[in-house]
């Protein structure tokens, strides 16, 4: 049954790793080595070579891995592709089956102008195409920034493909009209990231492009020219995609989302943000709570946007956690 749209106290759960701080526990004999010693971890997955699949008009690339439990999929954000979750295919496709892909425009995807407009939309129903033809439904959908924004429309659109959304930090701008302080934030974004962004790839300067990007996202200036050589390449690779997000028509690049719509969802959610993430994403995720009516908000320690790199550990154990528990 639906939820019921009442305003209900909210309450955030912040989980920390403060291991560093806990004295180490004093050592104990080693008891005697058995005949054979048992495998304290499962043993590694063997990684996946990338395939292709045509669906919904377009190219995807992917990588599915594990052949036990139930499918997880990961959703990589803006300026990323498959490989942005190497940190938790072998985790995850230990006790799962995983599924890492590149959305369309990103790359090894061929760099295709076809016409359409970059929306949370038009990414969330070349997903449900995908997941349709390798039968991973319904899948725990897993998503990060961008990612998670496509995450949310797919459950909007097709609740029957989604067993939960684990969300990290979809940048539903709309969302901080709701109050003051997020429509205050919402212009410095837009005038400080979206719009210099967007006018240096009209006029053709995309390093400019990038770089405003990368600085204002991740709420660091001078990040993008600080990244080491091989980390501003990989960036400058995804240069197609993100001028077609950029250029993209604003309204339906960073569509408004009912927050009535949202209370109706019925799939669990787990809403994750980054201690160090820039003001706006902890905004944006507050209202998220108030919308799903969500009180599972879970905080990594350490970590800007990208969260499941700066913290891998923390976060790979707590979405497992969760998908454990549904």
């Amino acid at each position: 049954m639906p939820r019921s749209n009442r305003s209900i106290p909210r309450r955030i759960l912040i989980l920390a790793l403060i291991t560093a701080c806990r004295p180490s526990p004093a050592p104990r004999p080693a008891p005697p080595a058995p005949a054979v010693a048992p495998s304290v971890h499962p043993p590694s997955v063997v990684a996946a070579p990338p395939r292709t699949i045509q669906v919904n008009g377009t190219v995807l690339t992917f990588r599915l891995l594990g052949d036990q439990g139930t499918p997880v999929v990961f959703v990589h954000g803006s300026g990323g592709d498959l490989d942005s979750w190497a940190q938790q295919t072998d985790t995850f496709a230990r006790t799962h089956r995983v599924l890492v892909y590149s959305r369309r425009y990103h790359p090894p995807n061929p760099p295709i102008d076809d016409g359409r407009v970059y929306s949370p939309l038009l990414h969330a129903e070349d997903l449900a195409a995908l997941l349709a033809a390798l039968g991973l439904t319904p899948a725990h959908i897993v998503g990060s920034g961008y990612g998670a924004y496509v995450a949310i429309e797919l459950a909007l659109t097709h609740p029957e493909l989604v067993r939960s959304l684990v969300i990290g930090e979809p940048p539903v701008i709309p969302l901080l009209l709701r109050t003051p302080e997020g429509d205050s934030t919402r212009r410095v974004f837009v005038a400080g990231v979206l719009d210099p962004a967007r006018n240096a790839f009209a006029r053709g300067d995309s390093v400019a492009a990038l770089r405003a990007f990368v600085d204002g996202l991740s709420n660091s200036p001078g990040r993008f020219d600080n990244l080491p050589g091989p980390s501003r390449e990989r960036i400058l690779a995804h240069t197609f995609e993100l001028r077609r997000e950029m250029l993209a028509d604003r309204q339906q690049y960073l569509p408004a989302l009912d927050c009535a719509g949202l209370g109706r969802l019925t799939v669990p959610v787990l809403l994750l943000q980054g201690d160090r993430s820039a003001r706006m994403f902890h905004l944006i995720t507050t209202e998220l709570a108030r919308c799903m009516q969500s009180d599972t908000v879970i905080t990594i320690l350490g970590a800007r946007h990208g969260m499941q790199v700066a913290n891998p550990g923390f976060y790979n154990r707590t979405v497992l956690r969760y998908l454990d528990a549904h």
